[in-house]
């Protein structure tokens, strides 16, 4: 049986080139007539993008020209529930919002400075008239406090680009000033079915406290998908059978690895324009380095839900604690009931690994998330950070989120066999008077219960 993703394999395999590559075979058509109505190109021939948790910039026209409004100011961003961060953003939002366009458009865009001290903004990877650039003191004035500037240029490409200050970029891009320009092309040569912007960032921001520290210049401890970390972050709903595409921009100190599951993708564009067709790159993790974006596609035909995550290892996580001793392997035994005598409430961890994280409800400085959190249908999830989930499906009226998949009769590993040597006798590492014969959580703080050594 020929699937979608196979005809999109062999398409490229074959021609490599050139417009008609990619057309549906009879086969595909009847998958794609079962779509919903709204992922149709609309709004001049294309599908409009997604940002998970973020909005598109409205805009007007005056006459031919196509008017939008920037206001760069300090905004306030949950970054999960129980999290929110003193950010720096467009429009109430951090990233900003994403400016959708054609080739071939004229743009006109009025930015309005609201912040504490002088901006810019550049429009990264747009072909332009230099004076457009937005680099201040080389190709323009910076705008001031309550100024307002106004960049006009045709669009004379296509493909994912962003746009950002380029005055204390330091400051102002560690704060949250980003945001998505994409440009469709006037002439589509594929249809692409759901679209994705996902925005990459890390920050540091120090246990208890409300704001990011920009002087940090390698140790960060937040790392952010459109500016939320999972559990906030937004899953990615999609039916089964449409091609989707997923555009990554970084302009944080460090390349991420985003890895996806569940499915083989090509990498297809970059903040220069699409890749030739030639050149595509079939991968399940792609790398964004710093100051670049990355385009890669997929034909959704593997329902479940799939996690999509960078794969640095500390990236998937939040606020963890840097000085934090090494005790993997170490005999601990003892020391918890030792140590509350004197210290109220203390805990041993990291013997055998920090997986209990996941389950923790301890404490915590306020506006401060666990290292690990979040529930799925078979218990904590253990992640953070850079990790959301694709949400694929073969029914869905919308894409509102439909829940946990269940997954077929026979499809899902299982245990064969358990250690019985002994009869398991469980406890709580925070609560040792708990005591249980089986799994389970601390009825006093919520805890998983781990077996008593």
């Amino acid at each position: 049986m020929i699937t979608r993703r196979k005809a999109l394999i062999s398409g490229v395999a074959a021609v490599a080139g050139g417009p008609g590559f990619l057309k549906f075979s009879s086969t595909t058509k009847a998958a794609a007539a079962n779509t919903p109505p709204s992922t149709q190109p609309t709004n001049g021939g294309y599908t409009p993008v997604v940002t998970p948790n973020g909005t598109t910039l409205p805009w007007e026209m005056d006459g031919d020209v196509k008017v939008f409004h920037l206001t760069a100011e300090p905004v306030k961003r949950e970054f999960a529930p129980g999290m929110v961060v003193n950010c720096w953003g467009y429009n109430g939002q951090s990233p900003g919002p994403t400016i959708e366009a054609v080739e071939g458009d004229r743009v006109r865009l009025f930015v309005t400075n609201k912040l504490p001290e002088p901006t810019t903004i550049h429009w990264h990877g747009i072909l332009l008239p230099n004076g457009m650039d937005g680099v201040g003191g080389v190709t323009q004035p910076h705008i001031q406090p309550g100024e307002t500037y106004v960049y006009e240029f045709d669009l004379k490409q296509h493909g994912t680009l962003m746009y950002h200050p380029h005055s204390d970029e330091m400051t102002q891009m560690a704060m949250g000033m980003q945001g998505f320009f994409i440009i469709h092309p006037k002439k589509p040569d594929r249809q692409i079915d759901r679209d994705f912007c996902i925005f990459l960032q890390e920050w540091y921001i120090e246990p208890g406290t409300f704001t990011p520290n920009p002087l940090v210049m390698t140790d960060f401890n937040i790392f952010t998908f459109n500016n939320r970390v999972w559990p906030g972050t937004a899953p990615l709903i999609i039916r089964t059978g449409p091609r989707v595409r997923i555009r990554l921009a970084n302009l944080s100190m460090d390349s991420h690895p985003i890895h996806f599951h569940g499915h083989h993708a090509w990498q297809t564009g970059t903040d220069a324009g699409p890749i030739p067709p030639s050149a595509w790159w079939p991968a399940t993790t792609v790398n964004v380095p710093p100051g670049t974006t990355r385009d890669f596609e997929f034909v959704a035909d593997n329902p479940g839900d799939w996690p999509i995550h960078c794969h640095k290892n500390h990236h998937a996580m939040n606020a963890m604690s840097h000085d934090f001793p090494n005790m993997i392997g170490v005999d601990q035994s003892g020391t918890a009931e030792q140590m509350r005598k004197y210290v109220n409430g203390y805990m041993s961890m990291g013997t055998d690994g920090m997986g209990e994280m996941g389950s923790m409800h301890m404490p915590l400085p306020p506006n401060t998330l666990p290292m690990m959190t979040g529930e799925g249908p078979f218990g904590p999830v253990g992640m953070g950070g850079m990790f959301t989930l694709m949400k694929i499906r073969d029914q869905l009226n919308n894409y509102d989120d439909p829940g946990w998949y269940t997954q077929p009769k026979g499809t899902m590993a299982r245990r064969v066999s358990v250690e019985t040597a002994a009869p398991a006798v469980y406890t709580c590492i925070m609560h040792p008077q708990v005591i249980s014969d089986k799994p389970g959580k601390c009825p006093i703080c919520g805890m998983n219960l781990a077996v008593k050594k």
